[in-house]
């Protein structure tokens, strides 16, 4: 995949981050969820990750993120990054991230709707130390993340074991989340929320040009969930999750290249059901190049207690059902489909250097939803983001 959905989340509900180790989708979180994937290794390293590093890696990253829909501009994300991974004594490796995200624009009080201005900060910071034995590693981490009306703390452990012919490697995680949510608006005091997510997987290489990942997680919440920016907003204070995620990699002799291809199952006690298929394409070229092109089709069903748009209703918003204990008119619960297409660009400096850039676009409609009927008297949604970033060995 970041789960707070708030005002300052434009982005797909259930498709970031929402079922990875990491527990948050909202929208403060939207420059921390794509840097984190942005400075990850590709998930086949997991395999030959259970030696400590030989050098350190200092990298920067920045990020431009906008969101829109038609005649309007609604959210902006500008975020600076920077990670730092240093390996100790051969068998230790200590690793880092700080993250400051400037977050500006207008988020809808309903539906696409009643676009209302916001402006905020955020930094956070992340470590994680690993020790690396001969048929494995263990790593303990730690984030925090604040801004003026939410603060999230969270603590991880992560351990993997190698077989002794090292084509197969199991590991296993689970992360806290404890977050303080204290709305501006003063719609409700003090709120917390309290996230535990699990996580299994196993990597199996299966030829010389063939490894298979298989995840599966699990993600249980209690606490404040509602958004306080919305209005006709009241939402269950438990949520459990769980995802299947399956992953192939393939190089291709004739090309020199990889290709990526994925598969993500979601589902929630909210009744949300997501489908996400990816495929991306690696494929390294002359003078130190390296061309990678993704695609990304995405699909859910509803929460339960979505509230249909109306445009018939319009300025006004729809009244949720009579005697409805939950109730939510927030976009990002609705039933959709949506579609990914991005290009990232790396060069090889020299030995020691590499930079990077990333473009990707993303569209959302109602109408491209599969396995069902998409939610009514929605706007298309938009958003692109640009990625720059330049790392160094040492």
């Amino acid at each position: 995949m970041r789960t707070a959905l708030r005002k300052k989340s434009t982005i797909k509900p259930a498709e970031v981050k929402s079922t990875e180790m990491k527990s948050s989708t909202s929208g403060q979180h939207i420059g921390l969820a794509l840097m984190s994937a942005a400075l990850a290794l590709p998930f086949a390293a997991t395999v030959q990750a259970e030696n400590a590093p030989e050098r350190g890696l200092i990298s920067f990253k920045y990020l431009d993120y906008l969101d829109s829909q038609p005649a309007a501009d609604r959210i902006r994300v500008k975020t600076s990054a920077l990670s730092i991974l240093a390996p100790i004594a051969g068998e230790w490796a200590v690793g880092g991230m700080m993250t400051y995200d400037g977050i500006s624009g207008a988020s809808p009080a309903y539906h696409d709707s009643a676009l209302i201005k916001m402006q905020d900060q955020r930094r956070a910071i992340e470590t994680d130390v690993t020790r690396y034995l001969p048929e494995g590693s263990y790593t303990l981490g730690a984030s925090l993340s604040k801004e003026s009306d939410y603060l999230s703390r969270s603590l991880s452990a992560k351990g993997s074991r190698t077989s002794e012919d090292k084509n197969t490697t199991w590991s296993a995680g689970i992360s806290v989340n404890n977050d303080t949510i204290k709305p501006n608006r003063r719609i409700v005091g003090n709120e917390n929320k309290l996230v535990v997510s699990t996580l299994l997987s196993v990597t199996q290489i299966m030829t010389t040009h063939d490894i298979i990942q298989v995840n599966l997680g699990y993600t249980v919440g209690h606490g404040y969930y509602t958004d306080p920016y919305k209005v006709f907003d009241e939402r269950p204070r438990e949520r459990q999750s769980s995802t299947f995620m399956t992953r192939w990699n393939h190089h291709i002799d004739m090309t020199e290249g990889t290709a990526r291809l994925s598969y993500r199952y979601f589902s929630d006690s909210w009744g949300i059901k997501a489908h996400t298929l990816g495929l991306e394409y690696v494929q390294p070229l002359p003078m130190g190049w390296t061309a990678t092109p993704q695609v990304r089709l995405y699909s859910q069903s509803a929460a339960n207690f979505y509230v249909n748009a109306d445009r018939n209703a319009y300025p006004f918003p729809p009244d949720p059902p009579e005697n409805a204990v939950y109730f939510s008119e927030d976009q990002r619960l609705s039933a959709f489909g949506a579609a990914t297409l991005g290009l990232k660009l790396v060069k090889q400096l020299n030995a020691d250097w590499l930079v990077d850039v990333k473009y990707e676009h993303y569209t959302q409609r109602s109408s491209w939803r599969v396995f069902g009927t998409g939610s009514p008297d929605l706007l298309q949604f938009n958003f692109r983001s640009i990625q720059l970033g330049v790392s160094r060995q040492f």
